[in-house]
């Protein structure tokens, strides 16, 4: 008995220091070198984590459901930034060696968005950082600034609100607790989102001047080094291309997750079940929806198929809306006043 008590200890100590031993090892990265099929790894973890940060994001009904959100968004970002340190030092000391100098996942980055053309790759990059800095974490900053300063300045009023509630009788001592403590994670958690959001428009400008870095960097040594100017330049922006479209698209990824979690109501709904029943639940708007693609359609030159089919969508989805059973008078008044 008390060995199992033990080993579940020993077990749980392990778990507790995982993630500080985690956070150690990707603050090494920066100065310790790396194999390139240990970064390849890494890369791919990264991402890993960033699409399962975004899908948590689209599934879950509360914010609060991901209370540490924030602490996520500063490991993962300083997860990037150690494997661009990383990469960057892969592509300077080895670029001359070819495409794969920095790992087999930034040469397929590379080469699948340059496509032989390597000012479509750079365009393309500056596109990404353009939407991520200007629209995507900006916007959501603002919105995360702001409901810290909603969520604090309706702390009192709330408050007030249970304290009343509890003179009352409605509600015992333990709901009221709760309630309070609810209010408490709350406002900490718009505060912590704002300060966190600071963090990924970092990563951004970072991921920006690291990528010149990598471009004139491996244009300078692989001069030096006896290769072509011709040659230098297709070799390192290549690198420099992949190498910045596999750290920003795991950035992207997290950024749009932020804004969808800042930007949530409080409708204790899934966002993809906010969207079929509010987006979709109204068959005027589909149905005007689709008579202006019609109209669309039939405009000189204008494809007509593309229109017309996603018109014809509308349509079906507004007639499968209107067949549908109608809910009873209580189920569609329920939440919300009764009708006078």
């Amino acid at each position: 008995m008390t060995t199992a008590t033990g080993s579940q200890t020993d077990s749980g100590s392990v778990k507790e220091l995982a993630v500080p031993l985690a956070i150690i090892g990707i603050v090494l990265m920066m100065v310790l070198p790396l194999p390139r099929f240990l970064i390849d790894g890494l890369l791919a973890f990264s991402l890993a984590i960033s699409i399962g940060v975004f899908l948590i994001g689209l599934f879950m009904e509360q914010p609060l459901e991901f209370s540490s959100f924030p602490a996520v968004i500063l490991v993962a970002t300083l997860l990037r930034l150690s494997l661009n340190v990383a990469t960057t030092r892969l592509i300077l000391l080895n670029g001359k060696e070819g495409h794969a100098a920095a790992g087999r996942v930034v040469e397929t980055f590379g080469k699948f968005v340059v496509g032989g053309n390597v000012v479509v790759g750079l365009v393309v990059f500056l596109i990404l950082v353009v939407i991520n800095f200007v629209v995507i974490t900006k916007g959501a900053g603002r919105v995360a600034e702001v409901a810290a300063r909603f969520a604090l300045d309706g702390m009192p009023g709330k408050q007030m609100a249970i304290d009343a509630d509890l003179n009352a009788g409605i509600i015992s001592a333990d709901v009221a607790r709760t309630r309070r403590k609810a209010i408490e994670r709350e406002a900490d958690f718009y505060g912590a989102m704002d300060g966190a959001s600071k963090f990924v428009k970092g990563d951004a400008i970072a991921g920006l001047l690291i990528t010149a870095i990598n471009l004139v960097g491996g244009l300078l040594l692989g001069v030096m080094g006896g290769m072509s100017l011709s040659t230098a330049a297709e070799t390192f922006s290549i690198l420099s291309v992949g190498d910045a479209l596999v750290s920003q698209m795991p950035s992207l990824l997290v950024s749009t997750a932020a804004g969808v979690v800042v930007t949530r109501s409080a409708t204790g709904e899934q966002l993809t079940r906010a969207f079929r029943t509010q987006l979709l639940g109204s068959r005027r708007a589909m149905i005007a929806s689709a008579a202006v693609l019609s109209v669309f359609a039939f405009l000189p030159g204008m494809p007509a198929l593309p229109f017309l089919g996603i018109a014809g969508a509308l349509i079906w989805t507004a007639r499968k809306q209107q067949a549908a059973p109608t809910p009873p008078e209580g189920e569609a008044t329920e939440g919300g006043s009764a009708p006078v």
